[in-house]
C-alpha cells in the first residue's frame, strides 16, 4: 500500500506514468530525436511512446479519443476542445532530384516550378501541407501538376530522389538525408508554416511535465 501511495504521488507530481506523443513528418526528423533524448533524461519515471509520420487529421482524432496525449502538428486545424500553442515557424524549401536543371542554383523561384510534376502529401483534407503547397503555387501564378500523393514525408523525399517530381517541404525535412535528393532555398518563400503542440484541455501533470521539457528543447534549437 505504501508503494501504491508513493506511485500515486509521483503520477500526481508529473514524474511517473505514461504518455504517447505524435509527430507530423517534419517534426519526426527535426524535433523528435532531441525531444526523446531529453524526456528520457529528465523524466525517467515516465513510459513514453512515440508515433512519427502522422498526418494532422489522424493526430487530432487520436488526441480526442485518448490515443495521443501530445500532438506535434501544423495549423490550421480544428482545435475545438483542445489547447493549441505555436512552437516555431519553419520556412518552405524545394526538394529536387539531383541532376535536376534547378539543382545547381543557390535559390529557386517558385514560378520556375511551373510545369513540374509535384509530389505532395495526401489531399482531400488529410494533410495541411497539401493545401499549403497548392495555395503557394497558385499565388505564384500556376496550378501544380500533382502526380503523386503520399502519407509519409520519408516516402515523399524518396519519390523526389527517384526523379518522380519535385516537392515543397518545411525546411526541417532537409535533415532527412536520402541519396538522390537535394534541397534548395526559395527566392520567394513567403510566410513560414507554423509547428504547434496540441493537448486535451484536461491536461494531466504528466503532460504538463512533457510540455515543460518540450519548451526547453524548442528554445535550444
Amino acid at each position: 500500500m505504501d508503494e501504491a501511495a508513493l506511485e500515486a504521488q509521483r503520477v500526481a507530481a508529473g514524474v511517473a506514468g505514461r504518455a504517447t506523443i505524435g509527430c507530423v513528418g517534419s517534426a519526426t526528423y527535426s524535433l523528435l530525436p532531441p525531444l526523446a533524448r531529453a524526456l528520457r533524461e529528465e523524466l525517467p519515471g515516465i513510459d513514453f511512446t512515440f508515433r512519427g509520420e502522422m498526418l494532422v487529421p489522424a493526430q487530432l482524432a487520436a488526441l480526442r479519443r485518448g490515443g495521443l496525449d501530445v500532438a506535434l502538428l501544423r495549423p490550421p486545424l480544428d482545435g475545438t476542445g483542445l489547447d493549441v500553442r505555436r512552437l516555431r515557424t519553419d520556412r518552405l524549401v524545394v526538394a529536387l532530384p539531383e541532376g535536376h536543371p534547378l539543382a545547381d542554383a543557390d535559390v529557386v523561384r517558385l514560378a520556375d516550378l511551373a510545369g513540374e510534376d509535384f509530389i505532395v502529401h495526401a489531399g482531400e483534407g488529410r494533410s495541411v501541407m497539401h493545401a499549403e503547397v497548392v495555395a503557394r503555387c497558385r499565388a505564384a501564378g500556376f496550378e501544380p501538376q500533382v502526380r503523386h500523393e503520399v502519407a509519409e514525408t520519408s516516402t515523399l523525399v524518396t519519390f523526389v530522389a527517384a526523379g518522380l517530381g519535385v516537392a515543397l517541404v518545411p525546411e526541417p525535412v532537409s535533415l532527412l538525408v536520402v541519396a538522390g535528393a537535394c534541397h534548395r532555398a526559395l527566392a520567394d518563400p513567403g510566410p513560414g508554416v507554423d509547428l504547434a503542440v496540441a493537448t486535451r484541455r484536461e491536461e494531466s501533470a504528466v503532460v504538463a511535465s512533457v510540455l515543460a521539457v518540450l519548451g526547453r528543447v524548442v528554445g535550444e534549437q
